[in-house]
């Protein structure tokens, strides 16, 4: 196949360009930076540089139509927030070349904090108790309770603005910026990336986020492996009819039963514990199921450098050296070295912005409903 992949700036987006290299496929890469991880690598044959995301949609509309006409593009995978915008495109006036994602509506009722609980529960399935929050009054009614909840805006990521069992809930909520009180549950937090085609689960990693960008995203990660979440998973993308990428945040009791946290219907770290480029792109076709061929923890060096100093200063240096490198790839090493003039472009926009790093990272494709 002749495939696009949208998002070039993600370590994801790399990690599955060369997967689909390594498979024989023509890969262009896109995104609204100029400095990825994504466009410096050999598995990287083209890059199209778009328009923001949520800026001017007409433009980025006509920017992805040139783009998959230009380079006979036979499919397209989205790897951050642009598939909601991309989705939308597809739902509308789409271009010749298939989405690899839900149709719109699928994606929003599970990015949708409050909307993917009530449809785990549709589902038979359990999870936390979750009350939506779009006025004062509402707030009011669980505001006694804060001390056993976590409260969320409904369209957010990598745990921004997230208020964890809080004295004090110093928080807005509208119908135009809704929250969700949610139960807080006492357990291991665990991670999930999921590969499906019309419902039936190709591929899967779960992992243990041990350090982390921020308050959310997670730069060095442990492997785990669990029956009941692979239940989860599999019902769930079941119950939708899911094809595209699927990720969880998912909660691990001491008794063993895990309960959903909240979706991202998109590519995420779990994506680096399969390094089987045959066997993933064959996944990807929904011809064979595969498993995680990746045993050991895995990391992104650079950040955890940044990063790693304030969350386990004393056990930083061990784990630098014993979890592999995401960005390392046999004859590829240019990737490694972009990520400098890549981080100097979000920290220009960060500036620019007058907002945080982790924000930076998807100021120009973040989706708020």
């Amino acid at each position: 196949m002749r495939v696009l992949i949208t998002g070039a700036r993600a370590p994801a987006a790399l990690h599955l360009a060369r997967l689909l290299h390594g498979a024989g496929h023509h890969v262009v890469m896109a995104d609204s930076l100029r400095h990825t991880v994504g466009e410096a690598s050999r598995a990287c044959a083209d890059f199209a540089l778009l328009p923001a995301a949520n800026g001017d949609s007409a433009a980025y509309r006509r920017a992805v139509h040139t783009a998959v006409a230009d380079h006979c593009i036979d499919m397209v995978i989205p790897t951050c927030e642009e598939v909601f915008h991309l989705a939308s495109l597809w739902g509308d006036n789409a271009p010749k070349a298939s989405l690899f994602a839900p149709a719109l509506p699928t994606l929003l009722a599970a990015h949708n904090k409050y909307a993917f609980i009530q449809t785990v529960k549709g589902l038979g399935l359990t999870a936390p108790e979750t009350t939506l929050l779009t006025s004062q009054a509402d707030l009011d009614a669980v505001r006694d309770r804060a001390a056993d909840l976590v409260f969320k805006p409904v369209w957010s990521r990598f745990a921004t603005d997230v208020l964890i069992r809080p004295k004090r809930v110093k928080i807005i909520p509208t119908p135009m910026r809704p929250w969700v009180a949610q139960e807080f549950i006492q357990g291991d937090e665990i991670c999930v990336y999921a590969l499906a085609n019309q419902g039936r689960v190709m591929a899967q990693a779960a992992y243990h986020p041990a350090y982390r960008a921020g308050p959310g995203a997670g730069i060095g990660f442990a492997p785990v492996t669990d029956a009941g979440i692979d239940d989860f998973v599999a019902r769930f993308a079941e119950g939708t009819g899911w094809t595209g990428q699927l990720s969880f945040d998912l909660i691990r009791r001491a008794n063993g039963t895990v309960l959903p946290l909240e979706c991202n219907p998109r590519a995420t770290s779990g994506i680096h514990f399969l390094r089987n480029s045959d066997g993933f792109a064959d996944a990807l076709n929904g011809d064979v199921q595969v498993q995680p061929d990746v045993t050991t923890p895995q990391a992104v060096r650079l950040a955890l450098l940044l990063y790693g100093p304030l969350q386990h200063p004393l056990r930083l240096w061990r784990d630098l050296w014993r979890m592999g490198d995401v960005m390392a790839w046999p004859g590829d090493p240019a990737p490694i070295w972009q990520q400098i003039p890549s981080t100097l472009e979000l920290a220009a926009i960060a500036l620019r912005h007058r907002i945080s790093l982790t924000r930076a990272a998807t100021h120009d494709i973040s989706f708020d409903g």
